[in-house]
């Protein structure tokens, strides 16, 4: 086991390991460590703790030291520099014609380098733009281009539900969305209802899909027939969320030419009251997709 202190640099970014280096250190401490783009301000987001080797990268960087009224003093001055570097940045790229969206600027903690975020629909030669910059800012500069979900994390918004988007707030990272999700939710497969703000599949389609996963293991297919107190029956339609299954009971069974003969009524029962009984399982039947959705859906699956 190794000793770590998880350290953040921006609201809901990626947490990273560093070497407490026996600093009496605790969660909300504001630190100064060395990292790969130079000296950087973070914030400790949970006590000491250890973890196995396994989960770190060797080697392990030291915390320089712990942030004092002076770094906080320095910190806050490159925050407010930003508006500035932004417009500058803005002009430059007017002047030289290039098609690109400016996002966001970041200066590292002890000015030795300003790198600007950016998205553009393909590559961008940007060559002269750095050249000016240089001129203007003396000092490093690197131009990265995003993709539209970092471009919602770093910029915020509100989403659907009407709450600050989970990407900008608290969510560290992305993981893998896809569109069975949406499918074992028995959400509409409209490009546009399950899609957030920056037209990728919604986040939180991941989120409860574990749960969702959980309550459907033993509910049985829609066209399936199962077994009840009542007698057999054909399942219609099943809610995950309320454990309830809802049939019509086979009154008469298909034979010849006779269609099988169902009830009018419906007849609902929870799937521990109910017992499968075809004798080949299902295998899980992938809904047809509307032709016309399949470019659009294959647009949102591209990150």
């Amino acid at each position: 086991m190794v000793k770590v202190a998880s350290v953040r640099f921006k609201t809901a970014g990626k947490v990273y390991y560093f070497d407490p280096d026996g600093l009496e250190l605790s969660e909300g401490n504001h630190v100064i460590v060395e990292t790969a783009r130079g000296m950087e301000y973070g914030t400790l987001t949970a006590d000491i703790k250890e973890v196995n080797e396994e989960e770190i990268v060797q080697p392990l960087k030291k915390i320089i030291r712990l942030a004092d009224e002076k770094d906080a003093e320095v910190h806050a001055e490159n925050q407010k520099k930003k508006q500035r570097a932004m417009a500058l940045c803005q002009e430059k790229v007017d002047k030289h014609k290039l098609v690109m969206k400016l996002i966001d600027v970041e200066y590292t903690f002890d000015n030795s380098k300003i790198i600007f975020y950016f998205t553009a629909d393909g590559r961008v030669d940007f060559r002269e733009l750095v050249k000016d910059l240089a001129g203007v800012f003396k000092m490093r500069i690197e131009l990265r281009q995003i993709g539209v979900r970092d471009e919602a994390k770093m910029m915020g918004g509100i989403g659907s539900c009407g709450k600050a988007l989970c990407c900008h707030s608290w969510l560290p990272e992305f993981e893998p969305v896809s569109i069975k999700m949406a499918k074992v939710q028995n959400l509409s497969l409209n490009p546009t209802k399950i899609s957030g703000i920056c037209g990728r599949l919604m986040c939180c389609l991941k989120f409860e899909n574990d749960v969702y996963n959980e309550l459907k293991r033993g509910m049985p297919d829609i066209g399936e027939r199962i077994k009840t107190e009542d007698g057999m029956a054909l399942v219609v339609d099943c809610n995950i969320l309320e454990n309830k299954i809802k049939t019509r009971l086979i009154l008469e069974e298909k034979s010849g030419d006779k269609p099988e003969k169902l009830s009018t009524d419906f007849y609902f029962y929870k799937k521990e009251k109910i017992r499968r009984v075809d004798s080949k399982r299902r295998k899980e039947k992938e809904e047809e997709i509307d032709p016309s959705l399949l470019e659009e859906i294959k647009e949102l699956l591209e990150d």
